[in-house]
């Protein structure tokens, strides 16, 4: 399947961008379709695409049908800043002809005759509504009706016809005004999502030869130059530190405001602000794999996922608007046949039409969502999609790995026991079998005392997930790894009730000795487990160590020992997650970090990476990413879950039920035009308000 992404500009109303996503996903080819009201872009997934521009051409063909004057582009297209300039004159001169309908208005109530009064309100509702009326002429001639010009129009004409002169253009200026504080709450709240996401550096100080530094474009940075950093700029790639001592501020990706130390030899991640000393750092990554740039793709690309509750709400406006109509037209039309009094059961008609507009629900409900991501971001957790968030409101069982997930995943060697070598031969074949290794444990050994290895004296390396390293240093075959690895080559291993991690080694089949490692819980871990427990949430924890360290770590984060399962290959997680799943759960979440956790991740109704630590495929594989690898992020994650949830659904009733008592009060006669414009627009403006409170919240 080929997948498309385009620009749409020109595109005010979210009934308009249903509308326009159900015609395209009618059209011959497509597979799939979503469009991000909000940050205005269009995805496309099609079987083929032989011909770009005339795709393009139908796709604005169809657009403009329902909501003339939308405009789609390809995304790699430029933006044309004529364009941006002319929509920039567009809304001054929208306002200003607002501003002036508004005054005609008011002036028409200090006249006394009213055929001028009539007049200056004809000419008010003109300056304000003319646009309104020609959008509704040109879709009837499109065949495209029941969008909100035209029920403003036949509305407000109505209003017209029962001679209420002043009704008609008020309910006009009333529709213009609500209009344009919808569109700035929305346009606020997008200006939050985009200050949380104002981390993208704009440009790299690279260090020459000869010691000049040159300004250029992060994207041109490659792998292994170095560039400099200078006190109060943000950091442009990853890197590591060459030279130089400071503090760098990583809140903007973690969420935690505590400033970080670093020295010579430490890795540092783009977007971070280097608070005070001088840095030199050697890019490790280019600018596409950044840690920037990802935060950046992967919550710019979150509203493509969409829940089912924004999926029903873009479904059932498809119904509820026709439905409405018709009931309005019933009142106006029909019902006067039998009971008499057409003008008034007219009038009532025109209510229930105004208030059909379906806006106040698709707006807020994707916005709600929309929110719920930029708060997730600000607090450093990274959520893919408003699917996932929704699938987080319905979880019974959190699944953690052990090692960097729970523990800090920062070993250090405990205990050096050779067996037939000395401890310094011993160490040597240790650190040549964790030569090339990724993993805390083996970096905690290569990292301990100073004892060299040359590579190219290590051969053959072959890394077997969930035993170990089998490989040839100086012509000799070894084994480093766990005791699965040791005996199946049938070698003799002296057990011992070890409590902590062990890595045993041997040379040409034969027992060298262990390296003991050790690794601690983090700080909040144990609160996470008491916590996710108290919520009614089932935890439990999976490790590949053996069965005394699995239960000591278990009994100092207070598991429950039914709950711990150790001696884990990857196959065996995913069998255990398998089994978890089909036991009467409602969902599991799984929370680790490293490669071997990938297929997990993935498997998981919700699979949750550490972002920090954690591997770029364990990155990739999940739902769900936490910049700090703080296990207790789980839990904010659950309580935002639970938020956007309450929100979705105060939003649904405040609409629905406003809407509705509206309804039966126009037919009962007790509202009037005014009260169903109130009951569109400005319930529009109430749930884009509430939607957005996550974002300014402190708390959740």
């Amino acid at each position: 399947m080929i997948k498309k992404e385009y620009k749409i500009k020109n595109l005010h109303c979210a009934g308009c961008a249903a509308k326009i996503q159900n015609s395209f996903e009618r059209l011959e080819g497509v597979k799939e379709c979503n469009i991000d009201f909000y940050n205005k872009k269009l995805y496309i997934g099609l079987e083929s695409l032989n011909d770009k521009e005339n795709f393009l051409d139908l796709l604005n063909r169809v657009a403009d049908k329902i909501e003339p004057g939308t405009k789609i582009e390809d995304i790699s297209e430029e933006i044309n800043e004529e364009n941006i300039e002319e929509e920039s004159e567009d809304n001054k001169k929208e306002k200003i002809l607002l501003l002036l309908g508004i005054v005609f208005f008011i002036i028409s109530f200090l006249i006394k005759s009213e055929k001028l009064k009539d007049i200056i309100l004809i000419i008010s509702y003109l300056i304000v509504g003319y646009d309104i009326v020609l959008k509704a002429i040109k879709n009837i001639f499109k065949g495209k009706l029941l969008d909100e010009n035209f029920l403003m129009t036949i509305a407000t004409f109505g209003a017209f016809g029962l001679k209420d002169f002043s009704e008609a253009a008020g309910v006009m200026i009333f529709y213009k005004i609500g209009e344009f504080f919808q569109d700035l709450a929305v346009e606020n709240s997008k200006k939050s999502i985009k200050e949380l996401m104002n981390i993208k550096p704009e440009f790299a100080n690279i260090k020459r030869f000869d010691g000049k530094l040159e300004k250029i474009d992060p994207k041109l940075v490659q792998i292994g130059e170095i560039f400099v950093v200078k006190p109060g700029e943000r950091i442009p790639l990853d890197g590591v530190v060459v030279k130089g001592i400071s503090t760098i501020d990583n809140s903007a990706l973690t969420g935690e405001s505590v400033p970080v130390e670093i020295t010579e030899g430490k890795e540092v991640f783009s977007g971070g602000i280097n608070e005070s000393g001088l840095l030199e750092i050697r890019a490790s990554k280019n600018y596409s794999q950044s840690t920037v740039n990802k935060i950046i793709e992967l919550v710019q690309n979150a509203g493509n996922k969409k829940a089912h509750a924004e999926k029903f709400i873009t479904k059932f406006s498809r119904y509820y608007t026709p439905i409405v109509v018709g009931l309005a037209v019933f009142i106006a039309l029909i019902l006067p046949i039998f009971v008499g009094n057409f003008q008034l059961w007219l009038s009532r008609g025109l209510i229930f039409l105004v208030i059909s507009c379906p806006c106040a629900l698709v707006l807020s409900v994707p916005l709600t969502f929309f929110s719920s991501i930029g708060k997730g971001s600000k607090l450093g957790i990274l959520i893919k999609g408003g699917n996932y968030l929704e699938r987080l409101d319905n979880i019974d069982k959190v699944i953690f790995d052990k090692t960097g997930t729970l523990t800090e995943g920062k070993f250090k060697v405990k205990e050096i026991v050779p067996v037939n070598c000395t401890e310094e031969k011993l160490l040597e074949l240790g650190k040549a079998g964790e030569f090339y290794s990724n993993h805390p444990i083996g970096k905690a050994i290569l990292d301990y005392k100073n004892v060299e290895v040359e590579e190219g004296n290590i051969e053959g390396y072959i890394e077997k997930p969930g035993h170990g390293i089998i490989a040839r240093y100086l012509g000799e075959e070894i084994l480093v790894g766990n005791l699965k690895l040791l005996k199946e080559f049938n070698i003799v291993v002296p057990e011992e009730n070890e409590t902590d991690t062990v890595i045993y080694i041997a040379l040409e089949k034969v027992y060298m000795g262990k390296i003991v490692v050790a690794d601690l819980p983090k700080p909040s871990s144990k609160k996470t487990i008491e916590d996710l427990n108290k919520i009614g949430i089932e935890t439990y924890m999976l490790t590949g160590d053996n069965e005394k360290t699995a239960k000591k770590i278990g009994d100092m984060l207070s598991l429950n020992i039914k709950n711990i399962f150790y001696h884990l290959l990857p196959q065996n997680k995913v069998e255990i997650l398998e089994k978890l799943k089909k036991d009467n759960s409602k969902g599991v979440i799984f929370v680790g970090d490293g490669i071997n956790d990938a297929p997990v991740l993935a498997l998981a109704d919700v699979g949750v990476a550490m972002g920090k630590m954690g591997s770029d495929i364990a990155v990739e594989s999940a739902d769900v990413v936490l910049m700090n690898d703080d296990p207790y992020k789980v839990v904010e994650l659950l309580q935002l879950a639970k938020k956007n949830k309450r929100v979705v659904w105060e939003n649904i009733i405040l609409a629905l039920g406003i809407k509705i008592i509206v309804m039966i009060l126009g037919v009962l006669g007790l509202a009037d035009l005014w009260m169903a414009i109130f009951a569109d627009v400005g319930v529009s403006i109430l749930a884009v308000l509430n939607a957005s409170k996550i974002l300014r919240s402190k708390t959740l």
